[in-house]
């Protein structure tokens, strides 16, 4: 591994196979560009498959697309029931930021539901086919967001986009050590893994709803942000480098905004166990989807 790791560093993943969520643009686009260019079997798990279709016309070696929405668990349950064979990646990347309020299909407020119990349902129906590592996208912003397990879903508070992404975020970073938990405990050699981009030049941001907010962001993405390939290293390096499990990387710049993968904190609210597990207890409730009974063991 050099010391500015790279996508020169990814292994070959020939006879892999890996489904990336949200994978028709930015991060997630750029993520199954690089691992299907190792020679991975890259499904790209997707909203709209016309959009998704588009996006793997421009994709080598074997892509294929499947459709999947995160804000409707119907739709989560029947991308699981569909999948066969054995899954050596699942990369929860899709998200939304900073949006207006709204709900998902199950009523879930509209940034926990895709960001978090989409991909906590998601993951916890297909681990019995995983073989090797579930990562998830969190963000800095973590470091904003608070665990309101009274609250969830924003129905007594007065809501707040950043508060609610915030929210969201951190609770990928303790579905991730809840994760790695669980899979310890029941011997599995799966892996659960973090990553973050920094600020990256997606069209992930931009949908608040809000002019200022929206010009901003535009301005940053200009003048601040790095590239969506650049973004998406964090990622790919916890996906494919030899890393224990319960790693979390971010870029390696000031303040984590840009720059080439490494380790990266959290805050103490991220290593919270106790916190970890009440959030795990009550996504299983709200999802109706748990922690398996059974999983292949080393």
């Amino acid at each position: 591994m050099t010391s500015r790791w790279t996508t020169a560093d990814i292994p070959d993943q020939t006879g892999r196979t890996v489904v990336v969520t949200g994978a028709t643009s930015g991060l997630g686009l750029a993520t199954a560009r690089a691992l299907a260019e190792a020679g991975a079997r890259v499904v790209l798990a997707v909203r709209d498959p016309g959009r998704g279709a588009r996006a793997a016309a421009g994709l080598p070696g074997e892509v294929e697309v499947r459709r999947l929405d995160l804000a409707d668990l119907s739709s989560v349950r029947a991308f699981a029931a569909d999948w066969s064979g054995p899954l050596d990646v699942l990369v929860n990347n899709a998200g939304i930021m900073m949006v207006p309020a709204g709900r998902t299909a199950d009523g879930f407020e509209l940034q926990l539901g895709t960001n978090h119990l989409g991909h906590f349902a998601l993951t916890n129906l297909l681990l019995p086919q995983v073989t090797d590592r579930v990562v998830t996208l969190s963000s800095t912003a973590h470091r904003m967001g608070t665990i309101d397990l009274a609250d969830l879903n924003w129905e007594r508070r007065r809501y707040s986009p950043e508060r609610a992404y915030g929210q969201s975020k951190l609770a990928n970073l303790l579905f991730t050590l809840e994760l790695q938990r669980r899979l310890t405990a029941a011997g599995s050699p799966v892996r659960a893994m973090a990553a973050h981009p920094g600020w990256s030049a997606t069209n992930l941001q931009g949908h608040t709803g809000n002019r200022v907010k929206d010009a901003v962001m535009a301005v940053g993405n200009r003048v601040v942000a790095q590239s969506g390939d650049q973004g998406a290293l964090p990622t790919l390096f916890v996906a494919t480098a030899d890393l224990p499990g319960g790693s979390y990387a971010g870029p390696d710049g000031p303040m984590e905004v840009r720059g080439y993968p490494t380790l990266a904190g959290r805050t103490a609210a991220a290593s919270d166990l106790g916190t970890a597990a009440r959030l795990w207890t009550a996504s299983a409730e709200l999802t109706g989807v748990d922690f398996p009974a059974a999983l292949p063991t080393r």
